[in-house]
């Protein structure tokens, strides 16, 4: 393996990372976006604490759904 090959890998690597990055910092601020315009009188955390475990199963799926638009919005 030469020095090219090495020089690819950690190119794709940093891609990947930069992507993953971006992809998370994109999801939080969608899912706390529709968090707050959504449900403005719950916080979710708040509930999760408590032991509301119908909060935490709503707050799990709303996260899953801004995961499967972004992934399909940036093309993976």
């Amino acid at each position: 393996m030469d020095a090219q090959f090495w020089q690819a890998t950690a190119i794709t690597l940093a891609i990947n990372l930069v992507y993953a990055v971006v992809s998370l910092v994109v999801g939080v601020a969608a899912f706390r976006w529709i968090d707050k315009r959504m449900f403005p009188e719950i916080d979710f955390m708040e509930e999760v604490k408590k032991g509301n475990m119908a909060a935490a199963v709503f707050a799990g799926i709303m996260m899953l759904f801004v995961a499967v638009i972004l992934a399909g919005a940036l093309g993976k």
